[in-house]
């Protein structure tokens, strides 16, 4: 929210200095953002008229022009501007002054003298626009200093609000809370009705029950909306961010400037009647304002002109009734629609509005009467007209109703921590512009219909906080034994887990839980996914159901910046609708209807192996180094990952694999599909995993064994099987034929070549044996290696090299 802060002391009367104010106004939780001096420096700049120019005997785009600056004489100054001609009252700098840091001298430009300089209103400072010099308005009297005649020195403020304070989208709701703050009091509004002058009307109706629950209308004949808008009014919209566009529309911008209530101005005569507000049908079409063609559905409210729609209801008027400087007959509006047939309208179509800003947050259903009357004053002491009746169109059923909230004195005291005296409680609650009435326990306070924030006691103690002073509120340190709980041995704590990455040359990444739906029908894991009911954005419409589409986005990003080694790990939540995608909910059921969250981990790695150096060769990434970084995660566990061949479409067929702990689903690991690669701007390998994280997490409890007195026994095999056949599967069926007394697997060695048949493979393994209770015997080592044998051969056909 932005203003001025002369518009601001308008309506509320203040000792307090500007920096004063910017500070108040933070401490009471408006944070100021930016303060912006106007006018400060314009000394010896006065209103000036050019009598006379002439074409610059030297320069094709200088004018040497005579000057009315209120002086005996008219001054000769050379100017450059585009719009400099006989009658226009601008800016002058005089000689001796300072623009900025330029100092005003007589000078002779191409020759010619030039006694001061006509300014624009970005050389003063008083606003962006440097095309050519500032036009000051007719009435202006050359020689009057020109920050007299613009009400200067002046300041715009900008406030970060926070979604709850839809008040303060209008002055007069700031200066509530600036009146409390600093001791003041809030100027009575002035809006007095206006009567009607013609019977002109328009019959106005509601069709869409609580959405709309009330609806206004006035129509004002007989309007000179070519006039221009009045230079103070201009001004303040100026400075409060908003261009000035035209007359009517000026004053509807204004009016929701002072009053937080959005209004809009049909032109009359090109709407037929009645008026009113309906659901928009699905494919419905309505050309806005800004010329874009919106195409609508049920979840819009638009206003009707005898049914046909004409302007998108809370967000954006449209184009065929817009008002001009040709308009006669004007139609206004002034409406409360609910928030929720409001909130994120705007968005779907690629576009905010002041009006989508304040509606969404909530509006005060009280104000339309009043923004149309003060509109109507407005717009006829500028530009004439006779007004018609006010028509309403209400359900009352459907409109917010102010709320009584019991404030309890001792309650007061025991969550604030000090006393405030009741003269000061109540003070404070109104000038809130809250209803006080004291009781024995101390207050019935009833809020006003603007303030949807309050609705519950606490709220009331937090009002009283913020303007009271927080500072003011004595720090005091709990009392009371505090109960620290030990970490569970169970569990690998989650900064174990990332300083193990971390030690691995991996760097943390923070990415949005919201992402594309399309990214994520990208990866095919669009299923289950959670849509958001009101995106920030249509890039962040779903909550993510994997963390490695975000990952490796951020991988590319990088890669994208000249970055030829990246290596990224996240842990963060999943989001579905339903227990659906890899890894093992154990928190979820299948039939689970809401969604559910789940824990994960993720990793993504590409470019070279190792950090370049010259003591190793350099090599990219692979499978085998990202495995090798997986298990020492879970070493930190003590748990032991089976891996099996993966099918996922975004993993590369034969180089990725399904992870398994303990017999159950923990996660995936592999390389990414080429395909997919191709599809994010990446032109190398990339290889990545993700896991649940419960999986990783849970070891088991250690316990104390003596050492065995008795030794090993080694038994080496090499044997051929077929090239398919993963190590995985040969892995599980050793140890099942080896039984208790394997106490060690060794994998040392795989040949392919002269010697081994074609489609095959030779691995050499090493089996180590040994029993806790007496030395193996050849015949016991024998026996194990022969089981062995005979498993291997006849469940993958394999046999013992030669």
């Amino acid at each position: 929210m932005k203003f001025s802060e002369n518009w601001l002391r308008q309506h509320v009367a203040i000792e307090a200095s500007r920096d004063q104010l910017a500070a108040t106004l933070t401490a009471i939780g408006l944070e100021v953002e930016e303060v912006t001096p106007l006018g400060e420096g314009l000394e010896g700049v006065v209103v000036a008229r050019i009598v006379a120019a002439e074409k610059h005997p030297q320069a094709d785009r200088l004018q040497v022009c005579r000057v009315d600056a209120g002086l005996d004489a008219p001054l000769q100054i050379v100017c450059g501007a585009p719009n400099a001609r006989v009658g226009l009252l601008a800016p002058l700098a005089m000689v001796g002054s300072r623009i900025g840091e330029l100092t005003i001298e007589a000078a002779k430009l191409r020759g010619v003298e030039s006694n001061g300089m006509l300014c624009s209103a970005r050389e003063l400072g008083l606003d962006s626009d440097g095309s050519g010099l500032m036009e000051l308005p007719d009435d202006a009297r050359p020689g009057t200093p020109l920050a007299e005649h613009l009400g200067l020195p002046d300041a715009t403020f900008e406030l970060k609000l926070t979604p709850n304070r839809a008040d303060c989208f209008g002055i007069r709701g700031i200066a509530f809370d600036v009146a409390a703050a600093c001791g003041g009091e809030v100027a009575a509004d002035g809006i007095e009705p206006v009567a009607a002058q013609t019977d002109a009307a328009l019959e106005v109706s509601l069709d869409a029950g609580a959405d709309a629950p009330r609806y206004l209308g006035r129509v004002i004949c007989e309007v000179d909306a070519a006039r221009a808008t009045p230079l103070w009014m201009a001004e303040r919209l100026r400075r409060s961010g908003v261009r000035p566009v035209g007359f009517l529309v000026d004053v509807t911008q204004y009016v929701m400037l002072e009053l937080g209530q959005p209004m809009h101005a049909f032109d009359r005569d090109r709407l037929q009647g009645p008026v009113g507000v309906r659901r928009a049908r699905a494919g419905e079409a309505l050309r806005l304002l800004d010329g874009r063609e919106a195409v609508l559905d049920e979840g819009f409210l638009v206003i009707t002109d005898a049914d046909r729609a004409v302007a998108l209801a809370g967000v954006m008027g449209g184009d065929d009734t817009r008002v001009g400087s040709a308009t006669r007959n004007v139609f206004l509006e002034a409406a409360h629609f609910a928030p929720a047939a409001v909130i994120g309208r705007a968005r779907r179509l690629g576009m905010q509005t002041d009006a989508a800003h304040r509606f969404e947050r909530g509006v005060d259903p009280g104000l339309p009467r009043q923004a149309l009357e003060l509109a109507t004053r407005l717009i006829m002491e500028t530009a004439g007209g006779r007004p018609g009746p006010v028509v309403e169109a209400v359900l009352p059923e459907h409109l917010p109703q102010p709320r009584t909230i019991p404030l309890r004195r001792a309650r007061l005291a025991r969550v604030l921590g000090l006393e405030i005296a009741d003269v000061e409680v109540g003070r404070i609650l109104r000038a809130l512009g809250l209803v006080v009435e004291a009781d024995a326990g101390g207050w019935r306070v009833t809020t006003p219909a603007r303030r949807f924030d309050l609705e519950i006691e606490e709220d009331l103690l937090e009002e009283i906080a913020r303007i009271h002073g927080y500072d003011r509120i004595p720090a005091t340190v709990p009392a009371g034994a505090t109960r620290v709980a030990p970490a569970a041995e169970g569990l690998v704590a989650e900064a174990e887990l990332r300083r193990q990455l971390v030690a691995r040359d991996y760097l943390e990444a923070v990415n949005y839980a919201f992402v594309d739906a399309g990214l994520l029908a990208r990866w095919d894991a669009g299923e289950g996914a959670v849509a958001l009911a009101n995106p920030l954005s249509a890039e962040l419409g779903a909550m993510r159901t994997m963390l490695l589409p975000g990952l490796v986005d951020a991988l590319a990003r990088n890669a994208a910046r000249q970055q030829p080694r990246v290596r990224l790990f996240e842990i963060g939540k999943v989001f579905a609708s339903r227990a659906s995608g890899i890894g093992n909910r154990e928190s979820a059921s299948a039939e689970a209807a809401a969604p559910v969250e789940t824990a994960r981990i993720a990793a993504v790695a590409a470019g070279a192996a190792s950090a370049e150096q010259w003591g190793t060769e350099a090599r990219e990434v692979d499978f085998h180094d990202l495995r090798g970084d997986l298990e020492s995660l879970a070493a930190c566990a003590g748990a032991v990952l089976e891996f099996r061949p993966s099918q996922r479409p975004y993993g590369h067929p034969g180089r990725s694999a399904e992870v398994f702990r303990d017999g159950r689903p923990a996660g995936w690991i592999g390389e990414l599909h080429p395909r997919l690669l191709a599809g994010l701007g990446l032109d190398h390998r990339a290889v990545a995993f993700e896991l649940d994280l419960a999986p990783l997490q849970r070891r088991a409890l250690p316990v104390a064994e003596a050492l065995t007195r008795f030794p090993s026994v080694r038994r080496d095999l090499a044997f051929v099987v077929p090239q398919q056949v993963p190590w995985a599967a040969l892995d599980a069926c050793i140890r099942d034929a080896a039984g208790p007394l394997l106490a060690g697997l060794r994998l040392f060695d795989r040949y392919q070549g002269k010697g081994v048949e074609n489609g095959c493979k030779s691995l050499a393994i090493g089996l180590i044996l040994q029993d806790k209770s007496r030395t193996l015997t050849d015949r016991d080592a024998e026996a194990v290696t022969e089981r062995v044998i005979a498993a291997l051969r006849d469940g993958y056909g394999a046999s013992i090299r030669s």
